[in-house]
Parts: structure tokens; sequence; C-alpha cells
């Protein structure tokens, strides 16, 4: 049976797109069946992905009831994934029928004997959309970045989980904080991860001891539909997400013995050439 992780926040450009496409790389790459669902109807995971997301079954037909979700997965390089559009943004509205809270838990149990990890993009919404997640997880993955608006986003976050836990999934695990383009240099990077810490006791969970740096890598990888593992696999960003994947199972890091080797530039200015001396010794001069 498959472990559903959700990957949420209300706050829009922390990085949760970036961090399920991560997730699905990682844990591919370690030979596990992966499938993600895309919940943004902005569609941003099933685009870094390479999924169709025009002319086909989305998410939004399963909420529908127009398809079962096993008819709406594509088969991606990495992954398999289960693709959004804009469609979705209609759901809010449309789903008013009794136990729309159920609807992807009750879809996900058709398919997740074939799968060894779910991994949930959610909207930057507390909707039904989010709330679906919620119920079908097992644990959520919080991520944020070191900014106070972010950190107003997780406390507001709070309320929403703990009535999912009390009515609709009482065994949902908050696995833990996420803090993305982390620069330690700063100030308010330290500031707002002593803030972080102290909303984590209050949600009973932790904020994970890996952070992910900001990088170039992780904003190109989704251009190339590409994971950042498949992008740049010796990248200091894939390193720091495959370390993030052994916390988040709670494994135990491999030690990593490779050496770091020069660049091999050459010298813009060449050191003189060695001149050979006479030998002075009083061994010499006899």
């Amino acid at each position: 049976m498959a472990k559903i992780i959700a990957v949420t926040n209300q706050k829009g450009g922390v990085g949760k797109t970036t961090t399920c496409s991560s997730l699905c790389g990682c844990l591919s790459a370690m030979n596990n069946r992966v499938l993600a669902i895309d919940l943004d109807p902005q569609g941003n995971l099933s685009f870094s992905l390479g999924a169709e997301t025009e002319n086909c079954y989305t998410i939004y037909n399963v909420f529908h009831g127009n398809t079962t979700l096993y008819d709406t997965v594509q088969h991606a390089a990495c992954c398999d994934i289960v693709p959004a559009n804009i469609m979705l943004s209609g759901c809010e509205l449309e789903l008013t029928n009794v136990g729309r809270e159920y609807i992807l838990r009750e879809q996900l149990n058709s398919v997740a004997e074939n799968y060894d990890f779910i991994i949930i993009d959610t909207p930057p919404a507390l909707s039904i959309l989010t709330i679906n997640a919620y119920t079908a997880a097992h644990e959520l993955i919080i991520p944020m970045v070191p900014e106070i608006l972010s950190l107003q986003g997780i406390s507001q976050l709070k309320e929403t989980i703990f009535a999912v836990k009390k009515y609709y999934n009482k065994a949902l695990e908050i696995r833990g904080i996420l803090l993305n383009k982390y620069n330690p240099r700063l100030i308010l990077t330290k500031e707002v991860e002593d803030l972080a810490n102290l909303i984590a006791e209050q949600l009973d969970t932790d904020v994970f001891e890996q952070k992910i740096s900001s990088s170039v890598i992780i904003a190109e990888a989704p251009a190339h539909a590409k994971t950042v593992i498949e992008y740049a696999p010796r990248s200091k960003a894939a390193k720091e997400y495959i370390d993030l994947i052994y916390e988040i199972l709670r494994m135990e890091k491999p030690v990593r013995t490779e050496k770091k080797l020069g660049r091999g530039r050459p010298r813009k200015h060449p050191l003189p050439e060695v001149l050979e001396l006479p030998d002075m010794s009083p061994e010499s001069s006899e």
C-alpha cells in the first residue's frame, strides 16, 4: 500500500510544486513506484513533469465522476502523474454533494496498491481540493520561505489541519516544515527559523534539519520538463533534496566519500620556471 504525502501551504510562491517534483524524482531514483497528483488549477506540476493537460482526462473529470483516477494516469519520464488544468478552479462551486471531502481518498484506494508513494501538490488556498488532499493523505509536508508572510500562512493553516484531523482523517500526521530559499547569512532567515520552530511545536512536528538553498538549477529544471535530480544530478540542489528524502523517510543518510576536485582552470599568470641552483653544500666544494 502506498504512502500518501501532501505538500501544502496556503501561501503561494513557497516552493510546493518544486518540492513535489523533486520528491518524485528522488523517490523514483531510489527505485520506488511513484504517482504524482496535481491538485493545483494552475497545472504547474503537470507542466514540470511534462504531462499533457489539454484534450485528455484530468483530475477535474475524476471529481465530477466522468472517469476514474486510473484512466487519468499519464506516464512521465520519472513517475506517473494525474494532471490538472484551469478547469479545476471551478470545483469549489460545482461540488455540492454529500461526502465531497472523500472523493480523492476513495479514488486513491483503487490505485494505491500499484505504487510505493503518492505525492499530492495542493493549491495555494484552503479549498475543497485542499481538504480532499488532507483527507486522503497520511502525512503533510509544509514548505515555506524565510519570510514573515510565509510564516503567517502556516499559522492560518493550523486550524484547517486540526479540523480535518478531527472530522475526516484522524491518522493525519504533519511530517515537518521545510525551509526553501534558505540563506543562513541573512538575519531575517534566523529570526523566521526560530519562529517556525515555535509554530512547529504547536503543530506537534519539527522543522526539517535539511534546508533547500536558493539555486538557479531549481528554476531551470521545469523548463526542460525534468526534476532537479534528472536535470542536474550532481548539483547542490539535487544533493539537498536527496538528503531531505532520507530525513522524510527516517533513514540514515549515506556517507559520501567522493573528493572535491579542482576546476582545472589555467592560471591567469603562470608560475615562473624553477631555476636549477648550484649545489652550495660543503661536500660539493671539496
